[in-house]
């Protein structure tokens, strides 16, 4: 028989159960809250996914800069720990999520087209959430080699004969 849901639960020494880590505020490797930031080219569809240890400035430069070339477009939203963006000698267009302002995406040059949002990268955590969300919890340490699967698949689009000659390479090789 399934209990009351919302039912007090007398013993303080057993609290109830709870879901995910839900603290406020920006994650980080030391409170469980795995910082993951991703590039996603607009023209290659290619994307790039890092786990950080700090959802800082610094860390996301170094993962921007990688990933792009100077005079690249770079579409973000008004969070500061982007503003490396334009003194790299990119091109840097943002969106204001800010509540009273809410706005999603914005034509610039008057083509009728909203060209400025960041809906591409939002579309792929959701789907990288979908592709974790069947192993039902990940292990820290091993998140990053998860990241580097959804990469591989989202960035091949199709699975090529070499992929599948080296993949059964792999499996097939004795260990030394």
């Amino acid at each position: 028989m399934r209990g009351k849901r919302a039912a007090a639960h007398a013993d303080p020494a057993d609290p109830p159960r709870r879901r995910g880590n839900k603290q406020r505020g920006q994650g980080t490797w030391a409170m469980d809250r795995l910082p993951v930031a991703g590039v996603v080219g607009r023209s290659s569809g290619q994307i790039h996914l890092q786990v950080l240890e700090h959802s800082s400035g610094t860390e996301l430069r170094s993962l921007g800069e990688a990933a792009s070339e100077p005079g690249s477009v770079f579409n973000t939203d008004e969070w500061r720990g982007y503003n490396w963006v334009e003194e790299s000698g990119r091109t840097h267009k943002t969106v204001c999520h800010t509540p009273g302002v809410r706005e999603w995406a914005r034509d610039d040059d008057g083509d009728g087209v909203r060209a400025v949002h960041v809906n591409t990268i939002e579309g792929l955590w959701t789907g990288l959430r979908n592709f974790v969300r069947p192993f039902r919890g990940l292990n820290k340490e091993y998140l990053s080699q998860y990241l580097v699967v959804f990469e591989l698949a989202h960035n091949l689009k199709e699975v090529l004969p070499d992929l599948i000659r080296m993949m059964l390479r792999s499996f097939t090789s004795k260990p030394t």
